[in-house]
């Protein structure tokens, strides 16, 4: 038992890289504890040693060596129980430590098997899982299937550790670059946003440190093979590759690629970029269900709007027609609005005076002259009072006011 027990440790320690000490310290406890119950007593001070040069197991209280016939087999038993158990431990631990250091990095395995949705991938030394909510809806796998994911986060759980993978965060697309062109890596180039509709279409802005070197053309690569490759990897997801500038208008111009446009409106306050595009070029800068509008202004993290310059126009012209409908109306209300009634007679509008225009009209109903009945009671010099009505005005209001049978 000793000589094994001791080679066992080594071999545990050379092969699963568990310090040898750490094991003999946790024998070492289980034990003692072994001991108390065999002896029947919880309150006595039990202390077990195990000699690291032979492995000689020892029993002590208070001192004194205790020595039982159940202790050789007890030992043996605890000690296997409690490798098994720090090997499980330290494993644990181990694929929890490197794959922390990996968050954030591509990795890859096949897929096990299926659990409501979530896919369970091996990756060798432990499993990992691809949530249904970080999958590209329009990728099927099947069991043995090879794939490559993006690990997102890892989790201590009393099961172990819970590595969480991805293929549908941008980050795996940014990734999937940084791998294939070297000029990433090497920190020539460097990818300044992506947004990303997994499954559908994502863009990326790229820029170089280097006039020399083309930030789109190196992650293109040589007839396209850099970002073929990619594109592949995504299952035929549309790959943009926008080039970024400091120059805003510039940015907007690349990020709505391939429309052309023809005006752009920025609102640095507010945040906001209105874009004008030749009515031909308008579903173009929309795109397919507005995704090329919607990824841009993700990419370049302002709001977006963008229109047709024949939609502009009449928009514009709307905006002219409205105001001029607005002065109508409130010219209507005046020489409308309020009229002179009076119990089983027809209505008469203060504008059917005498002298009384619509901004007359509106200088007697401000002062509360709104019906003819009320201007019958008043004089010449009672109108002349207000702004703006001279007296040859007021006498002809008068009169005619008059003139009316109320």
């Amino acid at each position: 038992m000793n000589e094994e027990l001791l080679t066992v440790l080594e071999h545990i320690e050379r092969e699963k890289g568990i310090d040898k000490e750490f094991l003999f310290k946790a024998i070492e406890s289980a034990l003692a504890s072994a001991a108390k119950k065999i002896l029947g007593k919880k309150d006595i001070d039990v202390m077990a040693s195990i000699d690291r040069s032979t492995g000689e197991i020892k029993i002590l209280s208070e001192g004194k060596e205790i020595k039982s016939a159940e202790f050789g087999r007890i030992a043996a038993q605890t000690a296997k129980q409690v490798i098994i158990q720090k090997i499980r431990e330290a494993e644990r631990d181990i694929v929890f430590d490197d794959y922390q250091k990996r968050v954030g990095t591509i990795t890859s395995g096949s897929v096990h098997r299926f659990e409501k949705g979530d896919i369970i991938v091996d990756l060798g030394k432990t499993e990992a899982i691809l949530p249904k909510s970080q999958q590209c809806q329009r990728e099927r796998y099947k069991q043995g299937d090879r794939i490559r994911a993006y690990i997102l986060e890892v989790n201590k759980t009393a099961h172990g550790p819970q590595i969480v993978l991805s293929r549908s965060d941008a980050s795996f697309v940014k990734k999937l670059f940084e791998i294939e062109v070297p000029e990433i890596t090497e920190g020539i180039v460097e990818v300044k946003s992506i947004s990303r509709e997994a499954g559908e279409r994502t863009k990326i802005a790229v820029w170089s440190k280097d006039e020399k070197v083309d930030a789109v053309g190196a992650c293109v690569g040589m007839r396209g093979s850099r970002v073929k490759d990619i594109v592949r990897e995504l299952q035929g997801e549309r790959v943009d590759i926008v080039r970024w500038s400091d120059d805003l208008k510039e940015y907007v111009k690349a990020a709505l690629s391939p429309a052309e446009i023809s005006e752009i409106k920025i609102d640095k306050a507010n945040k906001k970029i209105e874009v004008i595009v030749p009515d031909d070029q308008l579903s173009i800068g929309i795109g397919k269900h507005g995704q090329n509008i919607r990824l841009a202004s993700k990419l370049i993290g302002w709001e977006m709007d963008i229109r047709g310059k024949e939609e502009k126009i009449k928009v514009a012209t709307a905006e002219v027609e409205t105001k001029k409908e607005e002065a109508k109306a409130e010219s209507g209300k005046v020489v409308e609005g309020l009229k002179s009634k009076v119990e089983g007679e027809k209505a008469v509008k203060l504008t059917d005076l005498d002298g009384v225009g619509a901004k007359v009209a509106k200088i007697l109903i401000d002062a509360g002259y709104i019906t003819v009945e009320k201007i019958n009671g008043l004089t010449a010099d009672d109108l002349t009072k207000l702004d703006g009505i001279g007296k040859k005005t007021a006498e002809k209001i008068i009169k005619s006011a008059l003139s009316y049978k109320l």
